[in-house]
């Protein structure tokens, strides 16, 4: 090899690295700000859901709790009679639906002083569900929930911790069970597009994903990404999960926020004070990321903001 060849080849390499490096720092989703407790005292906070007036739901599943943030910053109580909730979802501002872990998926109309609960769903082949967790809305008057087994009666109702899809759930709802069993599947969401569904489960490494081929119809499970593992571990799983308008995936663990990419590839993790159990986008820009965390609720400023994953219908 000739001296200006050497050099020429040289050159080259030293631009690769240098664009590699700069791709893999572009890459990284890191907060704009510090990470701020904004309440604490609770037992076990879940579910934040942020309304599009501010307000933010969340639940404190042993105290049987859904607490209400409002948009100036005053904590009040909406029920302590929520049958265990846990994962929450703003269908509009007077409209929040609800999984209980005691066995239904519920709507809370807020549209007056006293708010009415209505069961949308509470068993499958004439048996109740598990212990339903999360869910997520679609843009077809349907959604997707999960039921795993924690809080379940023993033996199990439904002997499969599986996903389900309540078809015209303010309409005529009607279950479908999409899948066999999975290892405690947790958080659930979709993407921007409403073309891919994911799953977060929490008994293994393995975070899963489905091609959506109709509203309640979906294709073979397929690995998005392995989390990143506390030290001694193999099968940690997550718990609950957001997207933004880019389509990154932010899943709570118990090393805090990992983020992916749609295609899967880590871009972070934002650390918390405790071990966060879900998360949601909020605020003026919904650039606000809000965590639940064992007895606590945070906030962080995000540089991208969050995607409202089709909140009515």
């Amino acid at each position: 090899m000739n001296s200006r060849f050497a050099l020429l080849f040289a050159s080259i390499v030293g631009l690769a690295c240098t664009t590699a490096l700069q791709t893999t720092h572009a890459q990284t989703i890191q907060p704009t700000g510090p990470v701020q407790q904004v309440h604490t005292g609770f037992e076990f906070t879940e579910g934040p859901a942020a309304m599009d007036d501010g307000t933010l739901y969340f639940t404190d599943i042993p105290n049987n709790a859904i607490h209400r943030l409002s948009a100036d910053g005053k904590l009040s109580l909406l029920t302590d009679e929520s049958n265990h909730s846990n994962g929450l979802w703003p269908l509009s501002n007077t409209k929040l639906l609800a999984c209980e872990m005691d066995g239904a998926v519920v709507m809370h109309d807020l549209s007056s002083e006293s708010p009415k609960r209505i069961v949308l769903a509470d068993s499958f082949n004439g048996k109740r569900f598990n212990a339903c967790n999360d869910l997520v809305v679609d843009n077809h008057g349907g959604l997707y929930f999960t039921d795993p087994q924690y809080r379940a009666p023993e033996p199990w109702p439904q002997t499969e911790r599986c996903v389900y899809y309540l078809a015209n759930f303010e309409t005529d709802p009607q279950v479908n069970r999409l899948t066999g069993d999975i290892e405690a599947p947790n958080g659930i969401g979709l993407s921007p597009d409403g073309k891919t569904l994911y799953v977060i489960p929490s008994m293994q490494a393995e975070m899963l994903a489905y091609d959506v081929l109709e509203p309640g119809k979906i294709g073979p499970s397929r690995v998005l990404c392995k989390l990143k593992q506390p030290e001694g571990e193999t099968s940690r799983g997550g718990d609950g999960m957001a997207i933004d308008v880019e389509g990154n995936l932010y899943i709570t663990t118990h090393l805090g926020i990992q983020i992916f990419s749609p295609e899967g590839e880590a871009r972070g993790i934002v650390a918390f004070p405790e071990i966060p159990a879900n998360v949601t986008f909020g605020g003026p820009e919904f650039k606000t990321m809000y965590a639940t965390a064992r007895k606590s609720l945070y906030s962080v400023e995000m540089p991208i903001a969050g995607f409202r994953e089709f909140p009515a219908n």
